[in-house]
C-alpha cells in the first residue's frame, strides 16, 4: 500500500507567545480537553501528538522534508484515519492548531492492558460436542504485548502463529516480555498443551484458529495510541493481501485508557471503526474501573476507550466462582460500567468470564507473581480483568465465522448479543478479600449489557440482516428521571423486527424503549452523581478513586 501523509512542515510557524497562557477559542476547539488543559497550565518540552487532517487536505508522499524539520518529527503515518503521530515542542501547539488543514489534535495517549471454568459458563464445551467448530482456518489478530512461542500454539508440526510484527518505536522483537499477550492468546486459541494436567482443562475457545501477533505493549505493559492505530491500519491494509494470505477476520484489544472526548473525535475509536467497516470484528475489553467513584456514582460511566465506540463488541467481566455452571455467576465489581462518558453509549455489550482465568504463564507477570501459577509444570497461571473476558468473546466470534464464513462484523455482534443468557440475579454484593470493603452491583443494562456470553447459542443461531449493530445511546431526561435508548438510522436495534427488549430483555427495557424503572438504575442518587454520569466530561477526572493504593493491580492478580 502506498503510504501518504499530509504535509507537516509547511503548517508549522514560530510560536506566538501563547504557550502557558489562555488559548483562543479557535485554537482550543481543535485541541482535546486534556491537551488544552496541559498547554494552558504551562506544559513544556516535546510532546507526542496525533493530528487529524480535514477531508481533502493536501497529501504528499512521506519524504525527507516532512520528517527532518527542526520543529517536528514524524513518528507514524496513520493515514487510515487521516492522521499522523508526531513529536513537536509544546510551544508550537497554538501554531499547529491555527492551520486550516488540521481538524483535531490529541496527545498520543498511553495504553495499558485491562488486566478453565469459563468455558463451561459460556457453553463452549457444549458447542464443541454438538457442532465441532474449533476455529480451524479462521485467523485472529491479537494486538497486545506480544506472544511467546509455545506448544499450545502448534497444530501438528506447524506453528499457528502465522505472522508477527512489532509496532513499538525502535523495537522489532515480538516476544512477550510482559506475559499479558500470551495469556490472552491462550484463552482465545491455545490448545492446552504444556500442562501437567489434562490439556483439555486449559484449552482455549477456538483451539485451532491461526494467530497474527501484533505487538504494541512493551515489557512493562505500556504502549501508545499510535502503536495500536498503526497495528489496526496494518490489518486493514494487509488482511486480504493474496500474497500473505492472512484473511484476518477478528481482532482482540485487551487494552484501553480513559475516555477524554467523544468517540467521534478519539483517534483510537476512529481506527477501530475503520477496521470494523473493512470487515474485521473488533472485540475490546470494557475496562477495570467499575469501583471508581463507587461512593458517588456506583462505578457507572467508567467504560474505557476504545470500548466506548458503538461499533466495537465491548466485553465486561463476570465471576464464575470456580464452577462450571453459570447459575451462580455474577458481574465482577471491578468491571467497568456504562454509559460511556461524553456520548452515553450503552456499554458493555456483553459479559464473559474474567475472574481468576487460567491460561499460559510467561514474562514478568509470571516471574513476579509465582503465587498465581496454578499448574505443576509451571506453565499456566490465573489472572483477572476484562482483559481476560474479551478473549472469550473473540474466540466465540472465531467459532461463529467458522460456522458461517459469510458473517459480517454486524451480524456477529447482533447474534452474540441476541443469544446472550439473561439469568443474572437483580443485584449482587461482593466483599473484597484484601480490604473487606463491600460492593453492591445492580445487574442492569449498563453493567451486564445484553447478558452473559452463550457461545453454543451464538454459534447455532443465524442472522442474515444487513443493518448496523452499533450500540445505542442512552438519553437521560432530568425531569422524568427516565433514560431512553436511541439508535441512528439503519441500525438493527429498536426497529419493528428487533425492538430493544428482544436483545436486552423485557425486564430491562420497556416497550417504549425506556430503561426499566423510574429510578433509572441510580436515579435516586444525589444530583452530583447524575451530573457526573450524564455530563460531557470524563468521569475519571471528576470523581475520587475509591480504590486504595495498589488495589487495581491486586484485583487483576488476585481477583475477587
Amino acid at each position: 500500500m502506498k503510504r501518504t501523509i499530509w504535509t507537516i512542515v509547511s503548517i508549522l510557524v514560530v510560536a506566538t507567545g501563547l504557550h502557558g497562557q489562555r488559548l483562543g477559542s479557535v485554537v482550543t476547539s481543535k485541541l482535546s480537553p486534556d491537551l488544552a488543559s496541559a498547554i494552558e497550565s504551562g506544559t513544556e518540552g516535546d510532546l507526542d501528538l496525533i493530528i487529524r487532517f480535514k477531508e481533502g487536505a493536501t497529501s504528499r508522499g512521506v519524504g525527507t522534508h516532512s520528517v527532518t524539520s527542526r520543529n517536528v518529527r514524524l513518528r507514524h503515518d496513520l493515514s487510515l484515519i487521516r492522521s499522523a503521530a508526531i513529536r513537536v515542542p509544546a510551544a508550537e501547539i497554538a501554531s499547529l492548531a491555527a492551520n486550516g488543514e488540521i481538524e483535531y489534535i490529541t496527545p498520543d495517549r498511553d495504553i495499558t492492558p485491562t488486566l478453565d471454568k469459563g468455558r463451561g459458563a459460556t457453553q463452549a464445551d457444549v458447542q464443541w460436542s454438538t457442532t465441532g467448530y474449533d476455529g480451524d482456518g479462521v485467523r485472529i489478530a491479537i494486538i497486545d504485548s506480544g506472544i511467546n512461542s509455545n506448544e499450545a500454539f502448534v497444530n501438528g508440526t506447524s506453528s499457528r502463529l502465522v505472522y508477527q510484527k512489532s509496532f513499538i518505536t525502535g523495537v522489532t522483537s515480538t516476544a512477550d516480555g510482559y506475559g499479558h499477550g500470551t495469556h490472552v492468546a491462550s484463552i482465545i486459541a491455545g490448545d492446552g498443551e504444556g500442562s501437567d494436567v489434562n490439556a483439555a482443562k486449559y484449552r482455549g475457545i477456538a483451539p485451532f484458529a491461526d494467530i497474527v501477533n501484533l505487538r504494541v505493549l512493551d515489557d512493562n505493559g505500556a504502549g501508545k495510541d499510535s502503536y495500536v492505530i498503526a497495528a489496526l491500519q496494518w490489518i486493514v491494509a494487509n488482511r486480504k493481501d493474496p500474497a500473505a494470505n492472512l484473511n484476518i477476520r477478528v481482532v482482540n484489544l485487551s487494552l484501553g485508557r480513559p475516555v477524554f472526548e467523544s468517540y467521534k473525535s478519539d483517534p483510537l475509536c476512529q481506527a477501530v471503526e475503520a477496521a470494523w467497516k473493512a470487515g474485521v470484528v473488533v472485540v475490546v475489553a470494557a475496562g477495570n474501573e467499575g469501583r471508581l467513584g463507587y461512593s458517588v456514582t456506583g462505578g457507572y460511566g467508567t467504560i474505557t476507550s476504545p470500548g466506548n465506540d458503538p461499533y466495537a463488541i465491548t466485553v465486561g467481566a463476570a465471576n464464575t466462582f470456580g464452577t462450571f455452571t453459570r447459575s451462580d455467576d455474577m458481574p465482577a465489581s471491578y468491571s467497568s460500567k456504562g454509559p460511556s462518558a461524553v456520548d452515553h453509549i450503552v456499554k458493555p455489550d456483553i459479559l464473559a468470564p474474567g475472574n481468576k482465568i487460567v491460561a499460559l504463564a510467561s514474562g514478568k507477570l509470571k516471574a513476579n507473581n509465582p503465587a498465581n501459577v496454578v499448574d505443576p509444570a509451571n506453565s499456566y497461571m490465573q489472572l483477572s480483568g476484562t482483559s481476560m473476558a474479551a478473549p472469550f468473546a473473540a474466540g466465540a466470534a472465531l467459532l461463529m465465522i467458522d460456522s458461517n464464513p459469510s458473517y459480517t462484523p454486524d451480524q456477529v455482534k447482533y447474534l452474540m448479543m441476541k443469544t446472550a443468557w439473561r439469568g443474572f440475579a437483580a443485584s449482587s454484593t461482593v466483599t473484597d478479600p484484601a480490604t473487606a470493603a463491600k460492593f453492591t452491583v445492580k445487574n442492569d443494562i449498563f453493567t451486564v449489557g445484553a447478558g452473559y456470553l452463550d457461545i453454543d447459542a451464538a454459534v447455532k443461531g443465524s442472522y442474515a440482516g444487513t443493518s448496523s449493530s452499533q450500540s445505542p445511546a442512552a438519553v437521560y431526561n432530568s425531569t422524568t428521571k427516565k433514560v431512553t435508548l436511541v439508535s441512528g438510522s439503519n441500525v438493527v436495534w429498536g426497529d419493528s423486527t428487533t425492538p430493544y427488549n428482544v436483545v436486552w430483555g423485557a425486564n430491562v427495557v420497556a416497550g417504549t424503549n425506556v430503561v426499566w424503572g423510574d429510578s433509572v438504575v441510580w436515579g435516586n442518587a444525589t444530583p452530583i452523581a447524575n451530573n457526573v454520569v450524564w455530563g460531557d466530561k470524563c468521569i475519571m477526572s471528576l470523581v475520587k478513586n475509591d480504590l486504595i493504593a495498589g488495589e487495581t493491580v491486586s484485583l487483576l492478580l488476585k481477583g475477587e
